[in-house]
Order: C-alpha cells, then sequence, then structure tokens
C-alpha cells in the first residue's frame, strides 16, 4: 500500500500556473541508492497475493470494488482484449515459451483465472508489440513490424484459426524507437495504425546536447503519423494506406469514439529538456514539460512534431529548442493542430478506451479511460503518473477535469525510481458486462474492477477519496524546491552520469526493468572496458541482452563528452552500482576515440 500518504507540498495536480522560469539550484542528485521504494519490492514473495488483498490492493470510488483475476502471467502483460464471454486475451510483454500471446478463462466463475493457454508464434523484435483488440469476430494483435489477425471460434481456447498478416511495416529495422502498433477500427471497415517517429526530435545524432534538428525533418515521409487501412485485407504494406495524420511523434494507446465518430490517441511528448538544452530549461521545467497529449485525429491533421511541442503550464503550442525554441517561443507553432487537453509530462499514457458499458454509473458513459504507465525520467522530482485517469465527455468534448479513477499500483510513494514501482498499469478493456479490466507489466497482474453501488446516488461524496489522493507525490505537480529530492552538488563522474545517464538507467542503476537496462551487477559495465568505451562514444542501436532480459532501444552517442569526462564517468560506474572493475584512463578513451583496436 502507499507507505506515505503526506503532501509534500501543496498544489493541483492538474492545474496550470503561471508561465515562468524558476531557478533551482542544486539540480543535480546524490546518486547513493534510495531505498524509499525498495521495501515495497523486497516484501514481495515469490507470488504476489493480491486476490488476498481488499479490492486487489487498489484505491477507487466509493461504490467500486476491484478483484485480481491472475496475481503473476508468465511472459507478463502489454494489452489486452476480452471477449463476449469473459475470456481474457493478452499481448505478452515477453515471449513465452516461443509464443507472443496468452489466453486465461475463469472456469468456475469465482473470479480467478483457472486456465491459462499460450499461442502465436510471430516473429517478435523485442518488448514493444502492442495491440491486442477483438473486431467482428476477430482477435487483432501486433509485433512491432506486423499487425496480425485471427479468428475467434465458439468452444476454443486458443484460437486455432489462420494467423493472417494485416499491415506489414516495410521500414528497417523493427526494433527502433516509438516502433509500437497500436490499432483502433472505426465503423465502416477500416483499421488505424501508427507509425511512430525514429527519434526524440529530429537530430542527427540522435538526443545530443545543443544539436539542432533537420529541417525539414525527413523522417515525417514514412513516420511520425497514423494511417487508415482496410481491416480485412491481407499482407497490406505502409504504401496500400492512407496517411490520416502527421505531426505525432509516439502512440501507445488509440480508440475510436462512436459518439463523434472520430479517432482519438494519446501522444507521448518529448523528452530530455534539461539535459539537451540546459541554457533554456532547468529540472524542473524538464521534469513536468512537455505535456503528453490527447490528439483527436481527423483526416489531414498535423500536430507539430518535431517542431513543436505542447505547454500544458502555459497552454500553448511551443517551438522546440532543436528548431530555435527557449520555452517561451511560439513562431511556426501557431501553425499546427492543439491537443484537446495536455496530461502532465512524462506519465506515459499507454492505452486509451472511451467506456460504452452500462454497469458504472451514468456519469462515466462515454468518457475515457486513459492507463499511464507512469514516468521514468523525472529526476531529481518523484517519478510521477502509474494511475488510471477518465476524462468525462459530453457531445464529443472533455466535459470536466481529469480525474484519478484507479491508484495504488505503484504502492509506495514517493515514487523515486521507475523501479521502485511494484505494478504500472499499462492496459485497459471492457467486458461483456460493462466491467473494467486492467493490466500492468512488472508481473503480469490482472485486475477486474466492477461497480457494486447505488449509481442514482453516485456523486462527489463518492469521489471525495479519490480526490484526496490529488495530493500525493505522484500525481501534483511538484514544488520545484520542497519535492527536489537530492539537491547534493556532484562532481566528476557521479556529475557526468546524473547528467546523461541517470534519466534511462536510474539512480540506482537498476534501469526501468523494460525500455532501458541496468547497469549495476553487468558484465556490460565491468567486463572489457574498450567495448564498454566504444558503447559511451558511439552509441548502438537494437537488441541487447543484459542480465538475462533482453532490451530493444537506443543507447544515444556521446562522443560530445571530452576524454577526462568520460574516463571518469566509466571508471564511476565501473567502481559502483555493485560493480567491482578496475578504472578507464583517459588515455584509454584517447585511444578507443582515435580508432585504436
Amino acid at each position: 500500500m502507499i507507505t506515505d500518504k503526506q503532501s509534500l507540498s501543496s498544489g493541483e495536480p492538474w492545474a496550470s500556473l503561471a508561465a515562468r522560469k524558476i531557478l533551482v539550484l542544486g539540480l543535480f542528485l546524490s546518486l547513493v541508492s534510495i531505498a524509499s521504494g525498495a521495501a515495497g519490492q523486497d516484501a514481495l514473495e515469490d507470488e504476489v497475493r493480491l486476490d488476498l488483498e481488499e479490492n486487489g490492493g487498489l484505491f477507487l470510488p466509493d461504490g467500486f470494488e476491484a478483484q485480481a483475476l491472475i496475481n503473476q502471467l508468465e511472459g507478463r502483460v502489454r494489452h489486452i482484449a476480452v471477449d463476449d464471454e469473459g475470456d481474457v486475451y493478452v499481448k505478452l510483454r515477453d515471449v513465452h515459451e516461443e509464443q507472443g500471446n496468452a489466453v486465461l478463462r475463469d472456469t468456475d466463475g469465482d473470479g480467478r483465472i483457472d486456465e491459462v493457454g499460450y499461442f502465436g508464434n510471430y516473429p517478435i523484435f523485442g518488448r514493444y508489440g502492442t495491440a491486442m483488440r477483438i473486431h467482428e469476430g476477430y482477435l487483432y494483435f501486433s509485433s512491432q513490424k506486423t499487425v496480425y489477425r485471427q479468428p475467434l471460434r465458439p468452444g476454443e481456447l486458443v484460437p486455432a484459426g489462420e494467423m493472417e498478416a494485416i499491415v506489414i511495416d516495410p521500414n528497417e529495422p523493427p526494433a527502433r524507437e516509438h516502433v509500437g502498433k497500436p490499432i483502433a477500427f472505426d465503423d465502416e471497415g477500416h483499421i488505424f495504425v501508427p507509425f511512430g517517429a525514429p527519434s526524440n526530435a529530429c537530430q542527427d545524432p540522435k538526443r545530443t546536447p545543443g544539436q539542432p534538428g533537420v529541417d525539414p525533418c525527413p523522417q515525417l515521409e514514412p513516420y511520425g503519423g497514423v494511417w487508415r487501412f482496410d481491416a480485412d485485407t491481407p499482407n497490406q504494406s505502409q504504401e496500400d494506406g492512407v496517411r490520416l495524420a502527421t505531426g505525432i511523434r509516439s502512440l501507445v494507446g488509440m480508440d475510436w469514439n462512436p459518439v463523434d465518430r472520430t479517432l482519438y490517441t494519446v501522444m507521448h511528448g518529448r523528452d530530455d529538456l534539461v539535459r539537451m538544452f540546459s541554457n533554456h530549461f532547468n529540472a524542473w521545467e524538464s521534469a513536468l514539460l512537455p505535456a503528453e497529449e490527447f490528439l483527436r485525429v481527423t483526416e489531414g491533421t498535423d500536430f507539430g512534431w518535431p517542431y513543436c511541442y505542447y505547454d500544458q503550464l502555459q497552454g500553448k503550442k511551443l517551438l522546440a529548442p532543436e528548431y530555435g525554441g527557449d520555452g517561451q517561443i511560439v513562431g511556426r507553432c501557431s501553425n499546427y493542430d492543439l491537443p484537446i487537453r495536455g496530461f502532465p509530462g512524462h506519465w506515459a499514457p499507454n492505452d486509451i478506451v472511451f467506456y460504452r458499458g452500462e454497469q458504472f454509473p451514468a456519469r462515466y458513459r462515454d468518457g475515457a479511460f486513459i492507463a499511464f504507465h507512469g514516468s521514468t525520467n523525472r529526476r531529481p522530482y518523484p517519478q510521477s503518473g502509474y494511475i488510471i485517469g477518465f476524462v468525462p465527455f459530453e457531445d464529443g468534448e472533455p466535459s470536466g477535469p481529469t480525474e484519478v479513477f484507479a491508484d495504488g499500483f505503484a504502492r509506495v510513494d514517493p515514487i523515486v525510481a521507475a523501479g521502485d514501482a511494484v505494478f504500472r498499469p499499462m492496459s485497459i478493456a471492457i467486458g461483456p458486462d460493462g466491467s473494467m479490466y486492467v493490466g500492468e507489466t512488472e508481473h503480469g497482474a490482472i485486475w477486474r474492477i466492477r461497480f457494486t453501488g447505488d449509481a442514482a446516488t453516485f456523486g462527489e461524496a463518492e469521489l471525495a477519496a479519490m480526490k484526496a489522493r490529488e495530493t500525493l507525490s505522484h500525481i501534483r505537480t511538484p514544488d520545484p524546491v520542497a519535492d527536489n529530492l537530492s539537491p547534493t552538488v556532484l562532481t566528476g563522474g557521479a556529475l557526468t552520469y546524473e547528467s546523461y545517464c541517470a534519466t534511462c538507467h536510474q539512480a540506482d542503476g537498476e534501469g526501468d526493468g523494460a525500455r532501458f537496462p541496468p547497469i549495476a551487477r553487468t558484465e556490460w559495465v565491468s567486463g572489457d572496458k574498450s567495448r564498454l568505451i566504444d558503447l559511451t562514444l558511439n552509441g548502438m542501436e537494437g537488441d541487447i541482452d543484459v542480465n538475462g532480459e533482453s532490451y530493444s532501444n537506443v543507447m544515444p552517442q556521446h562522443s560530445f563528452l571530452t576524454d577526462e569526462e568520460v574516463a571518469e564517468l566509466l571508471t564511476y560506474i565501473r567502481a559502483g552500482f555493485g560493480n567491482n572493475a578496475s578504472g578507464v584512463s583517459e588515455e584509454d578513451v584517447r585511444r578507443r576515440r582515435n580508432g585504436a583496436r
């Protein structure tokens, strides 16, 4: 459960703040391993017994109750779908026995999964396969490269019909940034598939401090948008689709709203404002900005990536620093489409579902539930998100502030590093009776949430307890000074690590368990120093195995660091984080930089 329910400072989590620069002293953190969240992790047994906890350990509005259908699932969970019989289909985060999907069944109606089947032997390139949707008698799902479907037949637990490729991504490599392929369907036989931008902000080289963005950005030709395809035609390539929208960086969740017959998506905003442009942004601004954007996608919309980002504090689309922005300039961004809402930065909205059921009180009908997987890169401030949020809609428009619908997944507060969060909500599905199903990535737990109260009297009183949770540090806007978790000034390798490495690999060196590998207790750090120097200077992209886990992401090049900085950094990590290896000298770095082998 939450270990500290005291608010560190006042402030509304969704509120806009006056546009201003706030100077924060002591931006760099101590790299001492912080144990605030470790207690939650250490207390876990081999099986997490959520089924023995009230509401499966979750906090919900009064009148709702939750039950853990399964505590852990081999392969863990990305997205889920529920059929008319209540069977739960899972797009796995990790391949299990060469299978990419699972199906779960409660055979005796007691609310616990009794039978699990695995299926889906198809090429998988890392952990970013995303989609799992049921449409017109078919189960649709995706790898990073391909959207597939299989027929669902009565009486079958594991789908046995032929697996068809519906949309195939022709771009290479299949393992690249923002390659996930969520899907949605309209009411005219179309399927929507995004092709995410393969970079943070169209820099060359990628993620390099001070480097301008390429203008015009050539990545916008094959990437950075949503395409529309026929939902029933097999083996379509990108060129067979119609580009619906552009200027979109990364999508993990999409849904069709039948009320206004429009596609909605939730976009991950760009990263690294202070790391890339510390002359314009401080750590507090970089933690909060830019917004995660709630987009209404219609034909021809252009949301401005990579040239612009949305600042939810100012309520403006601003020019990106790679294109001359400084956190205030609007410039060309007045020409691009705005989101319908900006969520707090780095919250990672990974699924969206419009509620069409009848079970929940009327205020939830036609509104949008959003799974916020939670931030990894808000240091030196607490990580944030890790909730199921709700945006009420009326007549196809947001009609109220964003609400916290389900909380308690992380089980700690503050969340110092992403790895401190015990559970991270990832996916949402609505069952045939109107119940909500929620899947999470860290253990593969799945909850079923039902309303058992009085729908006729449901109102503000039933929401009060969830409103109070908005004061917790993983939800509210952090105070620039009071919420700085460790304002210690660092030097040498510790300073370089904090400035350029800790965002991904985390303060404790443990990574985030999904996208970013650990540098703690690994032969990649303590082994061949020449390989480590080359990796630091040149970066890498693609698959890598670290401590028995597979990762597929981008390690940016750091050739902009001096020989002294690289030597200090690598000596620091080789001597710490559970590693015990010899240091790296400036001469070692100089020789590798100059091509010595």
